[in-house]
């Protein structure tokens, strides 16, 4: 089977682009684009880096409740963006727990924690417990846990295979990472402004009623996924059993806004025809 709706990226107004969509077990319903080259993921990291935090936990290296962050906090407020961190800047601005503060330095500390406690530099320790399991032979962070790393479809298509059937974590760890972690938060969805509530897991973000939103019209509540400003995302819809990556080289705008929820119904309406 090969998706011809994939075929839709081609009309976006990107110097390149590649997309694919998988099921959870491994297989490829179809890729579009050139699906070995590395492009820079922007905030697509997170859920990689997330990852790495919850095979810490299960390795007993954290605990997901113990203090990480700024004082008050824990890392399941820096992985649920409730920390009250900033969105760039290491200060505090919002009592943890408070209010869904999308925050970039929030997974900074969260790198900075994993690495002090395993006593192993993130990009190592994410390198080591994720990637290398995985086969994602072209996927580096070169920097910040938010927002540095660097992938191709290829390899990110073996991490949405994983996050729909776990095998690196136990399945009850990973569903809890696609639970609303402080339900009713509200806060700003980067991109499309206020959303109450704003609903995030650990790591994800949950589509739920959200609107306007990056996913599809007819994407499932229970979608969780992230995008990044590098013209980057990644959905994965429980309800139709399948993931989708596309990254691009031009940077998250009107663009992405009109092209992506477009692109989504396409391949959601073509998989259920």
């Amino acid at each position: 089977m090969s998706l011809q709706s994939l075929a839709l990226i081609e009309n976006w107004p990107v110097p390149a682009a590649a997309a694919a969509v998988v099921r959870a077990d491994g297989t490829l319903l179809g890729a579009h684009g050139p699906v070995g080259r590395r492009f820079p993921l922007a905030s697509v990291t997170k859920p990689l880096a997330a990852y790495a935090a919850l095979v810490a936990y299960e390795e007993g290296a954290i605990e997901i409740d113990e203090p990480a962050g700024p004082p008050g906090a824990t890392v399941r407020h820096l992985l649920a963006h409730t920390s009250g961190l900033a969105f760039d800047e290491h200060r505090v601005t919002a009592t943890p727990g408070e209010r869904r503060l999308y925050s970039n330095a929030g997974f900074e500390q969260l790198g900075d924690h994993i690495a002090k406690a395993t006593e192993i530099p993130f990009a190592e320790y994410l390198r080591q417990a994720v990637l290398e399991p995985l086969g994602m032979v072209s996927t580096t962070l070169d920097g910040s846990p938010a927002k540095d790393g660097v992938s191709t479809v290829d390899d990110l298509a073996r991490f949405a295979a994983e996050v729909q059937a776990p095998r690196l974590l136990d399945p009850r760890t990973v569903a809890e990472a696609m639970t609303v972690q402080y339900p009713g938060t509200k806060g700003v969805l980067p991109g499309y402004g206020h959303q109450n509530p704003n609903d995030w897991g650990l790591g994800f973000e949950i589509r739920d009623g959200k609107s306007p939103h990056w996913t599809g019209a007819s994407s499932s509540p229970r979608t969780f996924g992230h995008f990044g400003q590098s013209g980057t995302f990644l959905w994965t819809d429980p309800d139709a059993g399948v993931a989708c990556v596309a990254l691009a080289d031009r940077a998250f705008g009107p663009w992405a806004v009109e092209a992506w929820p477009v692109f989504t119904d396409a391949v959601l309406a073509e998989l259920r025809g």
